[in-house]
């Protein structure tokens, strides 16, 4: 009897060490700023400097490497599965649908060998992303924040799990707060993170449907500002074609709260940036950031934010590998 006492209370205790070891990945314990202070010390500064050099070169690239982390995360957790070639023609997350429009491998591709020219085989393709990330908010005039690292790399990278896992430009609050909520954010972290579009652009083809068939009755969004609506029809033709739009009108290559702003006065281009009036939290936020000059507070609420988004499933210690090239696993 003793011992059948014994071996219960040894399992007990295996499960709720595996039960801590969950929710440690899921919050993102095993990170630490600095963590390469003594294995790679000029790694971030060597991100920085190849970040710098190719945004100098296309301003556009930014929100482009924003992007890559964003959806690398939302997949898998922050372990770079988004960078990963197919195994298999087609079957990678960069190969999903709602991928299609990711750039900016290159740039990360550019980081790493740059790294791996000082430091050979330290740094995490992972940790490459996160610092991009970084890197491209403040190099647009934005707040930095520490990124955590510590990150490794993933060995798995599958296109369903992209769609099935990536919030879409489509989606309702009701949608979005339930897909940031599996990921263990917030209302205030949805509303903060949307802040993103800040930068970057997006396509006709992405709002068409809000500008001509959105109940499927050839019909406008009524949420979206009329006289804004027009001025998006002389640029965009029915069925998606047509140049690419700012999606932060006038302000798009400037990390600011003014995406706020224009969400307030429903002029925010996605049906997902216009659902952020549709709840008292978001909506608070918005009105906010879009009523008094709080640049320093939104900057300082994005990279807590982040910071906390970067933890979601990372592998760390002995999980996972560090890739030697980051398309491809070792």
């Amino acid at each position: 009897m003793a011992v059948q006492t014994r071996l219960v209370s040894i399992f007990f205790i295996q499960l709720v060490l595996l039960a801590i070891s969950g929710l440690n990945r899921a919050s993102g314990a095993g990170l630490q700023t600095g963590f390469y202070d003594e294995s790679c010390p000029e790694a971030e500064t060597i991100a920085l400097k190849t970040i710098r050099k190719a945004i100098s070169k296309d301003g556009s690239i930014a929100a482009a490497l924003l992007r890559l982390h964003f959806h690398d995360c939302f997949v898998r957790g922050c372990e770079a599965s988004v960078l990963l070639d197919a195994a298999e023609e087609g079957d990678a997350e960069k190969d999903a649908s709602s991928n299609f429009s990711l750039r900016g491998y290159d740039v990360i591709d550019d980081v790493k060998s740059a790294i791996e020219k000082s430091c050979p085989g330290v740094v995490s393709c992972a940790d490459i992303l996160a610092l991009a990330a970084r890197d491209a908010v403040r190099l647009t005039g934005g707040s930095s924040w520490k990124v955590e690292t510590g990150r490794r790399d993933g060995r798995i990278s599958l296109s369903k799990e992209a769609d099935e896992n990536l919030p879409s430009s489509n989606f309702n609050i009701a949608q979005l707060k339930q897909n940031f909520a599996l990921k263990g954010l917030t209302k205030k972290d949805l509303v903060v993170l949307s802040g993103a579009h800040t930068i970057g652009v997006t396509s006709c083809f992405v709002i068409n449907d809000r500008l001509y068939n959105f109940t499927g009755r050839s019909d406008t969004d009524p949420a979206l500002d009329p006289t804004f609506a027009s001025e998006l029809k002389k640029k965009c033709k029915p069925g998606g074609g047509g140049p690419v739009l700012e999606l932060d009108q006038g302000s798009s290559t400037i990390s600011d709260a003014h995406f706020y702003k224009a969400v307030r006065q429903n002029r925010g281009l996605l049906t997902s940036d216009a659902a952020l009036l549709n709840d008292p939290v978001t909506l608070a936020y918005v009105k906010r950031q879009s009523t008094s000059p709080v640049k320093a507070t939104f900057g300082r609420d994005f990279g807590k934010s982040m910071v906390k988004m970067g933890g979601i499933g990372v592998l760390t210690g002995n999980e996972g590998e560090i890739r030697k090239r980051c398309a491809f696993v070792n």
